[in-house]
Order: structure tokens, then C-alpha cells, then sequence
């Protein structure tokens, strides 16, 4: 299967791919890409530097007739989301990314294939390894952790990079040129329950969501996808009075659509439970035939459980949830069809005593972020929940004046005879973090198309690598004079 990978052009960015995507590289558990990137940087005998949380930074001169030019950060993160089907076999921590060939697309067999960054990531390392592509002095950034926290680029400090110039590599439409970003927050609640015994007489059913496209919590939280966690809640609300909870288990990364979710319940009221359930799912699979047309919401017959949750405790949960906000909470007034504001409810779990409740809160503006944040943990504190507000992170404010988006824009008109996109995206990039201590540094973002992001179904489009390796190569060609 990878063998075919390698046979793609360009030929450099998918065989690095390759090498990369052999390589576990979750978040916070990067230690083997880290070695990874190090051992390569040290194969081209180029300065490699490994910083105090783990970024790696590699540095090569410029090519002969390009030392004049401003000095260019290339930069994209190692790690990257993992996620796999339910019915899918695979152990992330020891195990390389299987890919196939579908068509136009680079796709993995049941998980995520790591484009988002990876392709970045082999992108750079294709410039690094070569002998005849042109460009000025290149500083390589390799941040870890960007997908859980962005805690590479909030730890890494002034003074490791020379650049005036940065292109991250972490956009994904081949017409697009990113010049902002929103920021983000995690918003945790937990709460504490006394487990009480099953009552006698009843059956255990499993409830299941499945199906859904999921998809990552910024791009794609305006297109209406549905989000399990919020769909399971509301069959479990409408249907309080004739079962008890024992177990939730929904949804994973804070930056993921829930595509999947699941709870164990008991019931005495067996025929009308079933009958209702039927109802109940009818209505949302009919609501989101257009958008979800995999939706499954399925009830299965199951051992039963030995503890169950209150009555009290069950009603605030399904409450609490309720309310939540999930989705677009504003729309930007300021730049057309932006995302100003937002929240993902990505993990749901009860079981053993104790329950919590995952969210990001994504804005545009920090007043926004601040805002909804509060409106969700005003909730959850009114259900008796602990709230913990964290791993906050600033947005990228767009210049409009930037001389490298010129520069971009130029290049992109010129080699395609077309005008590119020009826009702030609703997802979190590190170039705002990355602006803190580097303040001077002008700043950019463009990639490959990807599809289907921090979900099993994230596929690469084949011929638009193949137009961004062109354009990346122009764009290094054309890098500004350092006086200019």
C-alpha cells in the first residue's frame, strides 16, 4: 500500500510522507518523531537544534545567489490527530499509518492520515534535502503538540530563529492564502456522582450514535454536521422518564467533531421504550438525511450493568448537556462568511463515579472567546459541575499590508492565472502564539488541499500537491531582498 505512495509526484514530498507517517507521532507522546526529525536533520549535517519543550529547529544556508534575501521560517507541527473507526483495528503507539490510493486522493484504511500537518512536515523536508532547489537562508520549526494545547509554540522562545519571513504550512485549500486565525480555550467540567445499584427487574440496552462525518472542530463547524454527543443527549433527555444511566462514552479530541457516541441504560419499560427509541431516532435521522446520510442510531440488548446514576444526578447531566452550546455562536461582522465564534462538545464520559464534559471555545476576537466561555461554564456551574478554564491560546489578527502576502498573491496569479482566496480561517494556527515572541516576524499561511481533517475520512488531493509543491518552489524563488 505505501509502496504506491512513493510512486506519486511529487516524488520528495510523498516519500518523505511516507517515512513520516511509519512514525507514531500523536500529540504529547512525540518522542519518536522528535528523534525522528533530529536523525534527519543530522543525515544532512545541518544545524539541529532540539528546544527546551521539544520543538526542532533545522537550518540551512541559502543556495548560491540567494544569500541577500530575507531569511524564511518554514514551519508546520509533527504530531497530528488519531483517530480511527470503531471497527477498526489499529494501535497508534506502534503502529505506521496504512495508506491507499483512491482516485485523485491519499486516504488511510479506518484512521486519520496525518496530512494535517504532515504533508507540511515532508514539504519541508523535501526543501532541506535538496541539492537544487533555490532559496534563501531556511529555517526549518517543527512545533510538537499543535493539535492538544499548541504547546510547542507556546514554549518556544525568542531568540531560536533569525527569520523575517514565515510560511506555515498548515492550510488546507490550494486556493487559499490564510492571513488570520481564531484563538481557543478548553473548557472542563467535572463532577462527582455516587453510584447507586441497578434496580431490580429491568433490562440493559446499548444506545448507539454512529456514522457521522465528524471533522475538525474549526473548518468545519459551520456545515451543519452532526455532532454525537448532542444527538445521543437528546434521545436520552426525551426519553428520562423510562430509563436510568449507567455508562457515556462519546466523542475524543477536544478539536474533532463527535462522529460517535454510546451509553448504557437500564429500563423496565420495554415495549414503549423501544417504540419511543424507534420514534425518537426517526425524527433526527430525517433531520440530518441531507447532511449525514451515514447516520445510524441503533439499540442493542446488553449485559447488565451492576451501578446506575441517580435520578438527580441523571436529570442535571442530561440538563447540563442540553444547554451546552455546540456549533456557531457568531458569525464575524466584519469579514464575509467567517466564523467569529464557536464551541465543539467533544467528549462526554460517565462512568465509575465520576463524570466529564470536553469543549473547545473558539473565537476570532478574545472578548468573543471570553464571552462564550463563560456562557458555558455559567451553565455547567449551575448543574453543580467543577469548571476549569484552560490551555488558552491567542488568534491571529490579519495584516492586510504584509509584504509576503504580496508576494504569495503575486506568484499564485501569475503560475495559475487566477486570483487566490485571501482570508482568516475559524481553525487554531500556531502563528498567533508564534507572534508573541516574535512580533516582527511577517507571517503567512498556506497547503495542499485536505479534506475530512481529525477524522478517519481525512484524505490528500493528489494533484493539488502537486500545484502547492509548485507553488511553494516559486514562492522560494521570490522571496524579497533583505533591505526591502
Amino acid at each position: 500500500m505505501n509502496s504506491e505512495i512513493r510512486n506519486l509526484e511529487p516524488s520528495a514530498i510523498w516519500n518523505n510522507f511516507a517515512d513520516l507517517n511509519a512514525v507514531p507521532r500523536a500529540s504529547k507522546k512525540e518522542e519518536q518523531v522528535i528523534a525522528f526529525m533530529v536523525e534527519f536533520g543530522h543525515k544532512l549535517n545541518l544545524e539541529t537544534i532540539v528546544d527546551n519543550v521539544g520543538n526542532v529547529i533545522i537550518k540551512k544556508p541559502a543556495t548560491e545567489g540567494m544569500e541577500n534575501r530575507k531569511v524564511v521560517v518554514m514551519q508546520s507541527h509533527l504530531d497530528m490527530v488519531h483517530q480511527k473507526n470503531n471497527d477498526t483495528n489499529f494501535d497508534f503507539d506502534t503502529e505506521g499509518i496504512q495508506m491507499i490510493i483512491d482516485n485523485d486522493w491519499v486516504k488511510a484504511k479506518g484512521t486519520t492520515l496525518g496530512a494535517d500537518n504532515g504533508l507540511g512536515v515532508a514539504t519541508i523536508m523535501s526543501v532541506l534535502e535538496s541539492k537544487t532547489i533555490v532559496h534563501p537562508d531556511i529555517e526549518a520549526l517543527f512545533t510538537i503538540d499543535e493539535e492538544t494545547g499548541m504547546t510547542g509554540a507556546m514554549g518556544l522562545e525568542a531568540g531560536y530563529l533569525n527569520g523575517e519571513i514565515l510560511l506555515n504550512l498548515d492550510t488546507e485549500d490550494d486556493d487559499e492564502i490564510g492571513v488570520g486565525c481564531a484563538g481557543g480555550i478548553d473548557v472542563t467540567a467535572t463532577k462527582n456522582y455516587e453510584e447507586i445499584d441497578t434496580p431490580e427487574n429491568v433490562s440493559a440496552y446499548k444506545i448507539t450514535v454512529k456514522g457521522l462525518q465528524g471533522g475538525h472542530s474549526g473548518m468545519d463547524i459551520h456545515k451543519g454536521f452532526g455532532n454525537a454527543n448532542k444527538l445521543l443527549n437528546r434521545i436520552l433527555y426525551d426519553m428520562n422518564d423510562m430509563l436510568t444511566i449507567s455508562e457515556i462514552n462519546g466523542g475524543g479530541l477536544r478539536n474533532a467533531i463527535p462522529r460517535e457516541s454510546n451509553a448504557i441504560v437500564v429500563t423496565n419499560h420495554l415495549k414503549e421504550f423501544e417504540d419511543k427509541f424507534y420514534s425518537i431516532a426517526k425524527i433526527i435521522i430525517d433531520e440530518y438525511t441531507t447532511v449525514e446520510e451515514d447516520l445510524e442510531i441503533i439499540l442493542e440488548e446488553c449485559l447488565l450493568p451492576q451501578k446506575v446514576l441517580s435520578k438527580q444526578d441523571q436529570q442535571m447531566l442530561l440538563r447540563a448537556i442540553y444547554v451546552t452550546h455546540n456549533g456557531v455562536f457568531r458569525m464575524s461582522p466584519d469579514i464575509e462568511n467567517l466564523v467569529e465564534t464557536s464551541n465543539n462538545l467533544a467528549r462526554v464520559l460517565v462512568k465509575d463515579g465520576e463524570i466529564q464534559l470536553l469543549c473547545l471555545t473558539r473565537s476570532s476576537i478574545e472578548s468573543g472567546k471570553e464571552n462564550l466561555a463563560n456562557t458555558i461554564r455559567s451553565g455547567f456551574e449551575l448543574a453543580g459541575f467543577d469548571v476549569a478554564l484552560s490551555g488558552t491560546y491567542p488568534g491571529w489578527k490579519p495584516n492586510p499590508n504584509s509584504p509576503i502576502l504580496k508576494v504569495l498573491k503575486k506568484v499564485y496569479e501569475d503560475l495559475f492565472n487566477e486570483v487566490p482566496n485571501v482570508l482568516a480561517c475559524h481553525a487554531g494556527l500556531e502563528c498567533g502564539i508564534l507572534g508573541t515572541n516574535y512580533p516582527a516576524m511577517d507571517m503567512i499561511s498556506f497547503g495542499p488541499t485536505i479534506k475530512g481533517a481529525h477524522s478517519p475520512d481525512e484524505r490528500a488531493s493528489i494533484s493539488s500537491t502537486q500545484k502547492y509543491w509548485k507553488y511553494v518552489l516559486e514562492i522560494l524563488k521570490n522571496i524579497p531582498l533583505k533591505n526591502e
